[in-house]
């Protein structure tokens, strides 16, 4: 019989799952649409950003990364959109309670 590989507690399990940043529907289909790239290193500083905000209590944040904007709902850890530069210029950002450069 082969050897069992050691099992996490479901504590640890959850509670990564739990931090994991996950992104709606309509934030997925417009990182497509807009062919948005994100690498490993944005998918980190995006969590970090995402972490600090909820640090400092916000609710939902607008986070700037290079040339991309991503608004955050911190509380659900779910991106809600994703704009590229040149659909970021220009616009105004309303119920949003903080901002991050990340």
């Amino acid at each position: 019989m082969p050897a069992q590989e050691p099992q996490k507690p479901f504590a640890d399990i959850l509670q990564e799952e739990v931090g994991k940043l996950k992104f709606s529907a309509h934030a997925q289909s417009r990182i497509t649409s807009r062919e948005m790239n994100l690498s490993t290193d944005d998918m980190k500083r995006l969590e970090t950003a995402v972490n600090k905000a909820d640090d400092k209590g916000a609710k939902d944040s607008l986070v700037l990364l290079r040339d991309m904007a991503f608004i955050v709902s911190v509380q659900n850890r779910t991106v809600i959109t994703a704009l590229k530069g040149e659909q970021a210029q220009d616009n105004v950002f309303t119920n949003i309670d903080s901002a991050i450069v990340a």
